[in-house]
């Protein structure tokens, strides 16, 4: 048995709720916390620009409301990636991951999780690569002078789409402060994966686990990172969650869907339903949610 929290992610729920319904809703669904994003739009990259008064009156809310915020989810980097060949990309990118930093203390949230891409939208190379290396140690640097982690999250994209290849890069880096946020939907749909074997090496970088569903890449399928109803895709969760068990993971869990973003009607109905499908799943192999 172990005791772990539960999250949601923010584009789960619906979009047009104020921060405080959005944390009263967050807290009656059951979950133990709220994650948070900055994403490429104009309107979430913003949030890392609040001013002192909107930081102060989120963090009165969530003091409120008593639900708090474990991590960042800064898929920003995706439209200003750390590998971009623009110096002014690669300038703006390292400065938002500061901005970030900044916030997390304002906030109190203590990870940031950053997606694994050199770039996105570029055409990649060891050029790209090299770059994305040398941004990530500025980046884990300012991190760590203000205690913050950073955790890459293995992605729907080769470059890191496995804890083998965070693990290469934290010991590039070599520090504490650069961890591994694992989605277990991205994680199992590349078949060159090892699932279990992954989380067994490396359990001692994960900080984080999203939960998501997601359909296998294949020689005639680009699979499907999103958007996959829990059970219908290729994920083995009580497999995967009886094993962490086993290992004694204590870190955090977020249900990761898109159901407020995509403007669903029935967004909160679909929500419970998740936590309802992930609640029989902890019963069956031995994990307690957090108290709530």
């Amino acid at each position: 048995m172990t005791v772990n929290s539960l999250g949601i992610y923010e584009k789960a729920l619906p979009q047009d709720l104020t921060w405080q319904e959005t944390f009263e809703l967050t807290h009656e669904l059951g979950f133990n916390f709220y994650e948070f994003s900055v994403d490429e739009s104009d309107e979430r990259l913003a949030r890392l620009d609040w001013s002192h008064e909107e930081r102060s009156h989120m963090r009165s809310l969530m003091w409120q409301t008593g639900m708090r915020i474990n991590n960042l989810m800064l898929s920003g980097h995706r439209r200003f990636p750390l590998g971009s060949k623009d110096p002014a990309v690669r300038q703006k990118s390292v400065q938002m991951l500061a901005k970030a930093v900044d916030l997390c203390v304002d906030l109190g949230i203590h990870n940031i999780q950053m997606a694994g891409y050199d770039v996105y939208y570029e055409d990649k190379s060891a050029l790209s690569r090299e770059l994305y290396v040398e941004n990530l140690t500025k980046c884990v640097h300012l991190a760590a002078k203000k205690n913050v982690m950073l955790s890459i999250e293995t992605m729907d994209d080769p470059f890191i789409n496995n804890l083998a290849k965070i693990s290469h890069y934290h010991d590039l880096v070599k520090s504490p402060w650069l961890q591994a946020y694992p989605d277990l939907g991205n994680l199992s749909a590349w078949p060159e994966n090892d699932v279990p074997v992954e989380l067994e090496n490396y359990i001692d970088t994960i900080c984080a686990i999203h939960l998501k569903d997601s359909k296998p890449v294949t020689a005639t399928s680009k699979g499907q990172f999103k958007n996959v109803p829990f059970g219908d895709g290729c994920v083995d969760f009580a497999g995967l969650l009886r094993l962490l068990v086993r290992l004694n993971y204590s870190g955090s869990f977020t249900i990761e869907m898109w159901s407020g973003d995509n403007g669903d009607e029935q967004a909160v109905e679909e929500v419970k339903a998740a936590k309802a499908f992930f609640d029989q799943i902890f019963a069956q192999v031995g994990i307690e949610q957090e108290a709530i």
